[in-house]
Formats: structure tokens, sequence, C-alpha cells
């Protein structure tokens, strides 16, 4: 099988040069894990070209894959450097409320709605570069294209 640059794709994961991925992808698969949710991974499906696209998806949700090589599953925190703001949580957003003499649930539930928005819009600044992934030749350097 070719791409649209006549490339063959093959079984090995060390011919990937760049992965494309969605912001959304990045920051809903990031969210679902910080929020305990099932765990949710950024695949990539085979045949391996130079250039692929991750997907978010639902991992243990394929059933049984056809083929002889599997998808590769990357954890959505290796899409994200180091640095990235630790995810809002509901309760901290509840005690400045508190502090301040404003709570109520009304606003409670818009303070926490705007700090999960300003986290979603400050953490596209820190998705990285590349990732790395480990092959059977050892690890392997894939620049990450940002889409969104």
């Amino acid at each position: 099988m070719s791409d649209e640059q006549g490339e063959v794709g093959g079984p090995d994961p060390a011919s990937i040069r760049s992965i494309a991925v969605t912001a959304e992808d990045v920051i809903s698969a990031v969210e679902a894990a910080e929020r305990g949710r099932e765990r949710v991974v950024l695949r990539i499906t085979p045949p391996f070209y130079g250039r692929m696209r991750a997907r978010i998806h639902l991992e243990g949700g394929e059933g049984e894959y056809d083929g002889d090589v599997a998808p590769i599953h990357l954890g959505p925190e290796a899409f994200v450097d180091d640095d990235a703001p630790a995810y809002p949580d509901v309760d901290e957003t509840e005690d400045r409320l508190r502090e301040r003499g404003e709570y109520d649930v009304e606003t409670h539930r818009e303070a926490h709605e705007a700090a999960v928005e300003e986290w979603r819009t400050a953490l596209r600044r820190h998705v990285v570069d590349a990732v790395t992934l480990e092959t059977a030749d050892g690890s392997h350097r894939i620049d990450v294209k940002l889409l969104g």
C-alpha cells in the first residue's frame, strides 16, 4: 500500500518521521487521564509511513486487531512537556470561592468551567515537538505536527 507521495507503508514503526495530531485530541486525552476516566490514548494505525496521523482512542475499545502489526498506543502524557499546568481541581475552586465569601453551587460550577477552559487553552502551549517511541531497535524520535 502506498500514500499520496508514493511511499510504501510497512510494519516498521521506525519508518515514521512525523505524526500529525489535533490539539483537541491531545487536550481531550490529557483531560480524560487527569479526570481518572478510562485509559485514552493517541493511536497510530499500521501500515506505517513517514508521515502518520495519531487519533484519540479508547484503549481496549477496538477488540481484536486484524493484522500482523498492532497499532501504536501513546499515552497523552507523552505529548505534553513537564511544565504543563495541572488540571484544575474542583475542590480547590470551591475553596477559593469560599475564602472570598462567594460560594454557591451555580457560581462554583461556572468558576470551575472557566478554570477548565483556561487550562485547556494553556495546555496548547505545552504540546511537545517530538515524542519517543521504543522499537525493537531502540528509541525512535518522531516529530509532532500539531493541527488546529
